[in-house]
């Protein structure tokens, strides 16, 4: 699912922005809710809960498409990456 998003355009920085607003959304409809319904502040936090559980997603789903623009090269080898291997200098891990 997330290489699909990536290959239709979706970026990791629109996740991002997504999860933001999802936020701001959250806390514009408790506000909302509260302020114009009569139902009390029951369904007041019921919305705002509701709304502020995307959150949490939207921000996976950046995390995801970022490994998946990051990894990329990963996937597509091409033939000068071996080339290059050969030239630089081996090094301990960790030096």
């Amino acid at each position: 699912m997330i290489k699909k998003l990536h290959d239709m355009g979706v970026k990791s920085g629109h996740m991002y922005t997504a999860g933001l607003v999802s936020i701001g959304l959250a806390f514009g409809s408790w506000m909302l809710s509260k302020n114009t319904e009569a139902a009390g502040l029951d369904r007041a936090d019921r919305w705002g809960i509701f709304v502020g559980e995307w959150a949490p997603t939207f921000f996976a789903m950046g995390v995801a498409l970022r490994m998946e623009e990051t990894h990329r090269d990963l996937e597509e080898p091409s033939a000068g990456m071996f080339e290059q291997e050969t030239t630089r200098s081996r090094s301990h891990a960790g030096v």
